[in-house]
């Protein structure tokens, strides 16, 4: 084991041999198992989770969990620790952002005992998350919203309302992946959260968009000043928000939801539009259902007919002098 002490005092690195050996004995002679910190699991997850879509997310909220747990050994994290550190990010965003947070916490520490670094994690009680509604603008708010917004931005949100794509993949989006001849774009398997690649027909918005931004980049379709964008949920987006007039608590997120109920609205079956957003199952698509009836007012008729032929039948029977 070579380790530096990080001081120039002999009898200091000494001291921190003469505890590493000790630690080591312990761990050789009686079981005990080596003292892992935060750190070590943050990147060990991070190193074994690097296949999922969401990757990118977990490491987001790694570097703001590491304000809080770093250089924390694994066994001082405890529930009300987590929970402490919770109530700030509760504070500063939501019941559901937190819950987010709090994910990905307990996911680590069951995975510290699976690693066998941990003998038992601690269990967690998630904050309760309104059920609410889903936010969705109308084509004026939405205009006025990529009126305020830069031009980079103003594309990939564009583009996000004209095909539905989530975040990552509009800012990952290659040239590679598109075909401006046949209107399409694809997702590969491994950049889809359903881990299913989608195939994304473009219509004359998207197609548009893509036009005015070829030539930006050989690579990326969505760059700002010759560089991939790394985020979208920057000031600039927050203040044309605030200058559109769009209600507190709309996220990026919820343009994808805009694409969805314009789609539903205009007539678009569920089992379409599944296919078209890439979702997994059908019950993430259901969330939609209540923004269309047509398919319900075929069945209107029947309760008012049975009325109609229930009156007709009273007043038919009042004539021959049945009624009672």
């Amino acid at each position: 084991m070579r380790r530096s002490a990080g001081t120039t005092e002999k009898n200091q690195a000494q001291e921190l041999h003469d505890h590493l050996k000790s630690e080591a004995w312990r761990q050789v002679a009686l079981g005990e198992k080596p003292k892992y910190t935060w750190d070590d699991a943050g990147v060990r997850w991070i190193e074994e989770k690097s296949y999922k879509a969401s990757i990118a997310d977990d490491i987001q909220r790694l570097d703001w969990l590491q304000s809080y747990l770093r250089g924390k050994l694994l066994q001082e994290i405890d529930r009300k620790m987590v929970m402490q550190i919770l109530e700030i990010k509760r504070q500063e965003t939501s019941n559901a952002t937190a819950n987010r947070y709090l994910a990905l916490i307990r996911a680590i520490l069951r995975a510290c005992v699976e690693w066998d670094w941990l003998d038992t994690a601690p269990t967690f009680r998630q904050y309760k998350e309104s059920s609410g509604r889903i936010l969705w603008l109308t084509r004026e708010q939405a205009n006025k919203l990529l009126d305020e917004l830069p031009e980079h931005l103003r594309d990939m949100a564009a583009f996000t309302l004209a095909t539905g794509l989530r975040r990552r993949n509009v800012m990952h989006l290659q040239w590679s992946q598109i075909d401006m001849h046949k209107k399409l774009a694809w997702i590969h398997s491994d950049q889809a959260k359903a881990r299913k690649a989608i195939g994304v027909p473009l219509g004359k918005t998207a197609i548009a968009i893509l036009q005015r931004r070829l030539g930006m980049n050989s690579s990326y379709v969505f760059t700002y000043q010759g560089h991939p964008v790394t985020d979208v949920t920057t000031k600039a987006w927050y203040k044309a928000l605030k200058r559109a007039g769009i209600p507190d608590g709309f996220h990026w997120h919820d343009l994808r939801h805009t694409w969805a109920s314009w789609h539903v609205q205009n007539g678009t079956p569920l089992h379409v539009l599944q296919e078209m957003g890439g979702w997994a199952t059908s019950d993430m698509v259901k969330r939609y259902a209540h923004l269309t009836v047509q398919h319900l007012a075929a069945y209107v008729e029947n309760v008012e007919s049975a009325e109609n032929a229930n009156d007709t039948n009273t007043s038919q029977g009042s004539k021959n002098g049945t009624l009672k």
